[in-house]
């Protein structure tokens, strides 16, 4: 059989799809500007959020899995895994992932903030990721990039390409409208990337419980639909 025609008898072959539909990474501020109070606030958010009942069922509704992990981030070299890659194919692994993260301890203290180098440290995460059908990190934090180098010399120079980029901001200490144009304008990339927003720590849980619904219920349309 000649090349060309082999060629065209298998792009008529489906692609088997993988077994993990998305690989979510969450990197949480655990910069200078979040005190020990709010940086509790968004742990154990975290933790509550991934076992509301929205959010197991966005987790839970397809076939295919999705494989999680996190880390906390602050200064240039300042980035802390929080929770390794798992695979959350039932409610007992969400479980066992919010409790994880409920225990975890705070890495570093009153380091600035730099969201370059925290996106450079994700593309890392990635590359040990299982095999997913897409990838997408979360950035969640309370101010702006002001050391190291800025998001968009992290997109220049890591293999994020592929990666999808989403949000979710901080408000109390700082403008909150503000702040989300700039993780909006600096921040997130990708198709249907979006941001967040969380009117104060005490309002996170709640943000952290949308956004995990909208983006891994996103996840369960197969690729190309």
């Amino acid at each position: 059989m000649r090349p060309a025609l082999i060629g065209a008898v298998l792009a008529l072959v489906p692609t088997p799809l993988l077994a993990c539909r998305l690989a979510l990474l969450l990197a949480l501020d655990a910069s200078a500007s979040v005190d020990q109070r709010e940086y509790m606030a968004q742990r154990n958010g975290l933790a509550a959020a991934l076992i509301a009942p929205e959010v197991q069922a966005a987790f839970l509704s397809a076939p295919q899995h999705v494989a999680l992990a996190a880390f906390e981030w602050s200064g240039q070299w300042n980035q802390r895994m929080m929770l390794d890659w798992r695979m959350i194919r039932s409610s007992e692994d969400l479980l066992a992932a919010a409790e994880a993260l409920s225990t975890a301890q705070r890495g570093s203290t009153g380091f600035p903030t730099a969201i370059g180098a925290a996106l450079g440290y994700a593309a890392g995460v990635l590359g040990d990721a299982p095999a997913c059908e897409r990838q997408t990190i979360d950035v969640s934090g309370d101010g702006e990039n002001n050391h190291g180098f800025p998001p968009k010399l992290a997109y220049k120079h890591f293999p994020l390409d592929a990666v999808t980029v989403n949000a979710l901001t901080i408000g109390g200490a700082t403008d909150l409208r503000g702040l989300t144009e700039y993780y909006r304008d600096e921040v997130i990339k990708g198709p249907n990337a979006f941001v967040q927003q969380a009117r104060d720590y005490d309002d996170f849980e709640r943000a952290m419980r949308r956004k995990l619904e909208r983006e891994v219920g996103r996840s369960m349309v197969r690729l190309g639909e």
